[in-house]
């Protein structure tokens, strides 16, 4: 397996030059967007945007997350909006509706928001959820079936499962999607567990693929995962792998099939992850329709799918024959002043920023 680029700011790095850090909080604003429902603990979605010459990028580590884990989500800004998105590959992805861990009653509504039921190719449904049981998990799982008898189905659950949690969970939700389960996302915490379930289900004869997303963002060798055999296919995200570029190369490296992914991105944070995409050719469903959870977002035209995908947004050069550039939407004047957080918020995400930088600037 080849090696992956370092993160911008190391002394290897030949991609791009780390700005200073005034320079990346000279445009810096941080917002507050509420969510439609619960959706990974969270019911307000935090994040900063950034505006560089190569166009607006989003820094948006989750509150737990803390220096130096964050760096990698800066670098991955830094690319955004001071290397630019890249070329245009496929001009559309198709994109999978998420399901967060709600009851069946709520189900239709949720999957409304992703556009026609008939279009959706696929749905990612959240499991093991803190405070539910399994018969939770099969109720919304079932419930889904039933309103999108097409559509692929996989359950994802954040490393929260144990291994008898698992099997036992691998097993019922089999039952339950048939044929139409097309992977479970994390069943269990940690590269070598995942290893050994998948071990398992096969000596038990249930082909259910294992996709790996947790065991590849967080860990310290997002390659392991390929090299213990612990996976069927990777589950990669752009902000917690540091840019578009080393993404593409775990992928690569990895000889793994990929399905991107967002990270509750804003439509801005998503259009990397529509830009990695494109450059990848997977015919699974893309997680990048989550700007469908949030209530508001903070561009005009938000990136939610319609008719099973979303088109790549993009600039087009003066020649007729040149290939597309994608290019993240603008933010909204309007969207920005209500969302925008208070002084405290500001302070709170400039620290969170320079504390990245450092870490980048640490190499």
């Amino acid at each position: 397996m080849s090696e992956i680029p370092p993160l911008p700011g190391s002394a290897a790095d030949e991609l791009l030059a780390l700005p200073p850090v005034e320079e990346l909080l000279a445009s810096a604003v941080a917002v507050a967007l509420p969510m439609r429902t619960r959706f990974r603990g969270q019911t307000v979605r935090e994040a900063m945007l950034l505006r560089g010459p190569a166009g607006w990028a989003e820094f948006a580590p989750f509150g737990e997350y803390e220096a130096p884990e964050t760096a990698s989500w800066l670098a991955a800004a830094v690319e955004a909006g001071w290397r630019g998105l890249g070329a245009v590959g496929r001009p559309r992805i198709p994109i999978n509706a998420t399901m967060p861990a709600v009851g069946p009653e709520q189900v239709e509504a949720v999957l409304r928001g992703f556009g026609d039921l008939d279009r959706i190719p696929a749905v990612k449904v959240k499991v093991a959820e803190a405070g539910q049981s399994l018969d939770d998990d099969v109720a919304r799982l079932a419930e889904v079936r039933r309103l999108v008898p097409r559509a692929m189905l996989r359950a994802d659950a954040n490393g929260a499962w144990t291994r008898a949690q698992a099997l036992a969970g691998a097993e019922a939700l089999a039952d339950v999607a048939g044929d139409r389960l097309e992977y479970l996302e994390q069943p269990v915490a940690g590269i070598e567990p995942l290893a050994a379930l998948r071990e398992t289900l096969h000596h038990r004869g249930m082909t259910v693929p294992i996709a790996a997303d947790e065991a590849v963002r967080k860990a310290e060798d997002p390659l392991r995962v390929a090299r213990l055999g612990a996976a069927d296919l990777i589950v990669v995200k752009v902000a917690p792998l540091g840019g578009i570029e080393r993404a593409l190369a775990v992928v690569r490296a990895s000889g793994l099939q990929a399905v991107v992914s967002s990270a509750l991105d804003t439509s801005i944070g998503l259009a990397a992850g529509l830009a990695l995409a494109s450059r990848l050719e997977t015919p699974r469903a893309c997680g990048l329709g989550t700007a469908a959870l949030l209530a508001s977002d903070v561009v005009a035209a938000p990136l939610i799918p319609a008719d099973g995908g979303l088109d790549v947004p993009q600039d087009v050069d003066g020649a007729a024959t040149a290939a597309g550039t994608v290019r993240a939407p603008a933010p909204d004047e309007r969207l920005l002043a209500a969302h925008r957080l208070d002084a405290a918020g500001q302070a709170r995400w400039r620290r969170r920023l320079q504390a990245a930088h450092a870490g980048l600037a640490g190499g």
